[in-house]
């Protein structure tokens, strides 16, 4: 049978999500060495969006298939007995062999928190990315409507993404501040690699008067990443949810892990 499952962790101290060579600590990693020791077999995950190192996740979202009988509060209890602190599966359900966490998903959805004041934080480390420079909210805002829709977003990807295609349709896009935070949120049939840590280094020179507000659109229209800004930092980064339909019954991620 198909199980699917919600996952949240602490990206910190993870060399990202995908498995890599012996010694490397990722996501896929940790929650495949926990599910195999429930279900007493090898197991293989499959996720909705990859993460970078140091990003995080309330809301992401996996699959994979097993011969092993578990209730799923057995699997729920059982991997959470078994992964590490940072680390943390929200909920299990099992599903149609036809749903695919990464294929059957309809969009996704991203937050970049920014910790905007003179002083760093003491207790945020690790979970919001530190500008100390004054940022414009409502500039980075008005810049950002200009990246909504169907776009080829070469110039917002790596240079080392594997995507086939750099066209993604985003649906939405707004920046607020709330005291001395700046919320980023994205919301998007599917991101390329880099392309919110790019989207948010843009908004940020443009948020602290190095760049006009036109300069999200020109960068966009050069398809060219080298011509593009600064890669934001990833501690401020996080997998918000997946979308998908109704059919599946997939539950949604709880906001109640946002820094703010």
């Amino acid at each position: 049978m198909r199980i699917a499952l919600g996952i949240e962790y602490d990206g910190s101290a993870f060399h990202g999500w995908q498995v890599q060579q012996e010694g490397v600590r990722t996501v896929q990693k940790a929650l495949e060495g926990a599910l195999s020791r429930v279900a007493d077999h090898p197991v293989r995950v499959v996720c909705a969006g990859r993460t970078d190192t140091g990003v995080h996740a309330l809301g992401q979202v996996a699959h994979f298939d097993t011969e092993a009988r578990r209730s799923g509060r057995n699997w729920l209890l059982g991997s959470n007995v078994n992964l590490p602190d940072d680390v943390c599966v929200t909920w299990t359900r099992e599903v149609d062999p036809a749903f695919s966490a990464r294929f059957s998903a309809l969009s996704r959805r991203y937050r970049y928190f920014i910790l905007n004041r003179t002083p760093r934080s003491a207790v945020l480390a690790g979970r919001v990315t530190w500008v100390h420079r004054p940022l414009d909210a409502e500039q980075m805002h008005h810049a950002a409507q200009a990246l909504v829709g169907e776009h080829d977003f070469s110039s917002y990807r790596a240079l080392g993404c594997q995507a086939k295609s750099p066209v993604r349709t985003l649906h939405s896009i707004e920046v607020v501040r709330r005291g001395d935070f700046l919320v980023l949120s994205l919301h998007a049939n599917a991101f390329l690699h880099h392309m919110v840590r790019n989207i948010a280094g843009v908004l940020m020179a443009i948020g602290r008067g190095e760049r006009p507000v036109e300069w999200a659109a020109e960068v966009l229209s050069l398809r060219d990443r080298t011509l593009g800004g600064v890669t934001a930092p990833p501690q401020g980064l996080y997998f918000e949810t997946v979308e998908y339909p109704d059919t599946f019954a997939i539950p949604p991620a709880s906001a109640s892990g946002f820094p703010v």
